[in-house]
């Protein structure tokens, strides 16, 4: 159970119900439990959305993006993470057998070494935070430099995600399963 209530529009202050015309609007329905444990701060979570949508319309490849998230999901063991960045990451072309592959892609066939570069810069930067010059090196070598800070701050925003989810405890909705316990 989250620790902190999970604020629906019922709950919430009439000048707070757009937030959730908004919500609706531009997430799925019904309303992720992330959304509604941070609804208990309107303007933080109306900020939060215009941030990860900004994220969202990056020149930054749909198919990398997901890869960086699902490795930071991997890396943190974060259930709710991964659970919903899989059905994002199909649609942005990855394979079943690509999301299996995820938490071990160093040994997977199925990714290119850009992909890999990705996955080694989000997981290093996700469990050391300093990444190491090769590391980096790998990625920069094939990325503009637009999408370089673009997945910089991609991965750096699905960590902060990660943790919030951690700190407030937020419970994975039925119908997904945690990946963690579901092989």
């Amino acid at each position: 159970m989250a620790r902190v209530p999970y604020l629906r529009r019922e709950d919430a202050a009439e000048q707070h119900k757009p937030l959730y015309d908004r919500l609706e609007a531009e997430r799925k329905v019904p309303t992720a439990n992330i959304f509604l444990a941070l609804a208990g701060a309107p303007a933080q979570l109306d900020a939060f959305l215009t941030y990860a949508n900004a994220l969202r319309a990056a020149e930054l490849s749909p198919r990398l993006r997901e890869l960086a998230i699902l490795t930071v999901g991997h890396a943190t063991r974060s259930a709710y993470e991964v659970a919903h960045h899989q059905s994002h990451g199909l649609k942005a072309g990855l394979t079943e057998e690509q999301l299996a592959a995820v938490a071990d892609f160093e040994s997977a066939d199925v990714f290119d070494e850009t992909e890999k570069a990705v996955m080694r810069l989000a997981r290093e930067s996700t469990l050391q935070v300093d990444v190491s010059a090769e590391t980096w090196r790998a990625v920069a070598d094939r990325l503009p430099d637009r999408q370089l800070v673009e997945l910089a701050l991609s991965i750096a925003w699905y960590n902060s995600g990660v943790r919030i989810m951690g700190m407030l405890d937020v419970d994975l909705e039925s119908g997904y399963e945690n990946p963690f316990t579901h092989p």
